[in-house]
């Protein structure tokens, strides 16, 4: 059974920093493409990042370029996502999702990311 478990969400401020975490079983981790998306209220399902099953290709939607950094461990099955210069339109459920920028098969639960001061 596929299963995708993320943490590290919190209320912070806007400029402030954090490092969401996925940890990934059932399913050869290190063979897949993995990705983050998000979620803001009232709004549909946002792709922000995804990464190459090895780490070597990473792309970024537009509005996090250059703030948000994906990255992962194979040898751990974990996923993360170092979010930097929050802002508060970067408010959402952020979810971990097996698949690319163009189609994935598997969520996680979420996580809630709030930047408010």
């Amino acid at each position: 059974e596929v299963q995708l478990v993320e943490s590290g969400g919190a209320l912070v401020q806007p400029g402030g920093s954090l490092r969401l975490s996925c940890a990934a079983s059932g399913f050869t981790f290190s063979s897949r493409t993995m990705s983050w998306v998000r979620q803001a209220p009232g709004k549909g399902r946002e792709w922000v990042s995804s990464i190459t099953n090895r780490g070597g290709i990473t792309t970024y939607a537009d509005s996090v370029k250059g703030r948000f950094t994906i990255s992962r461990d194979n040898a751990k099955n974990t996923l993360y996502l170092q979010m930097n210069s929050l802002k508060p339109e970067d408010t959402a459920v952020y979810y971990c999702a097996r698949g690319n920028s163009y189609t994935q098969d598997y969520w996680g639960q979420g996580t809630q990311v709030t930047v408010s001061s």
